[in-house]
């Protein structure tokens, strides 16, 4: 494993290369602005009318951490949605499409160095996204009193819902060598996992079906990535939730090392 953080380190230079990144970074920074400052005037707005109402009960249960930060951290999960594919697409594509795929592979790296190298390089990018959103949140420290473990937990909630999906974009970026192709099939499978499969169990089509307590319906809901995320929301830091994303990352970095492999007996 002693050329994962040499791969690391080219990927990551490799993502500034071109105009990607900063496009990426510059939308992400406005529309975590945009967001910030919609939970921060919803937030203003309700403490307004509560006090005008003098309804003292719901003036003693508002707070910025559920009120502000809360409604903040989960916009943005939903904009991951669409900006963690942009990212992964080239990660193993590109290498394709430039013909340095055969390259890499007969170096003297093996193929778990490649898949972590880039891995690690998706990690690093999205730590600098993270630290763009922590800015929001941190200047309510500076100007009011929210609470730091509800805060820290729902940022960590973030960072580790965009590990999990570089996991998930790396293996269709490996699936392709076209990135267009990646990117779409990257965020089908994010919206499947984030969205779609929450989505159907809310409905209760798995319910309905099957029982309230049948096993798909227990197998979907704990794949969907909503209920893990709203956990470390509220600030229940459990290990349940954080296996699952342990799990989910190691599943789709072991099948990108099965895709990769197939290669050599094409």
């Amino acid at each position: 494993m002693r050329h994962v953080g040499a791969i690391a380190s080219r990927e990551l230079r490799s993502f500034f290369v071109s105009p990607v990144a900063y496009v990426v970074l510059t939308m992400w920074s406005v529309l975590a602005g945009t967001f910030f400052l919609s939970s921060l005037i919803g937030f203003q707005e309700d403490l307004i009318r509560a006090q005008q109402f003098q309804a003292l009960d719901a003036l003693e249960q508002m707070n910025l951490n559920d009120g502000l930060i809360l409604p903040f951290y989960g916009s943005m999960w939903i904009v991951l949605l669409f900006a963690l594919p942009a990212i992964t697409m080239g990660l193993f594509a590109s290498e394709k499409a430039n013909g340095t795929e055969e390259l890499l592979l007969t170096s003297p790296v093996t193929i778990w160095e490649i898949v972590l190298g880039k891995f690690l390089a998706g990690v690093g990018f999205v730590s600098l996204m993270m630290a763009i959103v922590a800015f929001y949140p941190g200047l309510l420290f500076v100007y009011g009193d929210p609470e730091w473990g509800k805060t820290l937990s729902g940022l960590l909630g973030l960072f580790l819902v965009s590990v999990t999906y570089v996991s998930v974009g790396g293996f269709a970026s490996a699936l392709t060598r076209n990135q267009l192709v990646a990117f779409v099939l990257s965020l089908v499978l994010l919206l499947v996992i984030g969205m779609m499969l929450p989505f159907i169990v809310e409905l209760g089509v798995a319910r309905d079906a099957l029982g309230s307590s049948s096993a798909l319906a227990d197998v979907m809901r704990y794949i969907g990535t909503g209920e893990h995320f709203e956990q470390l929301l509220r600030g229940l830091v459990d290990t349940r939730d954080l296996a699952y994303f342990a799990i989910v990352t190691a599943t789709f970095l072991w099948l990108t090392k099965t895709a990769l492999e197939s290669v050599r007996w094409r």
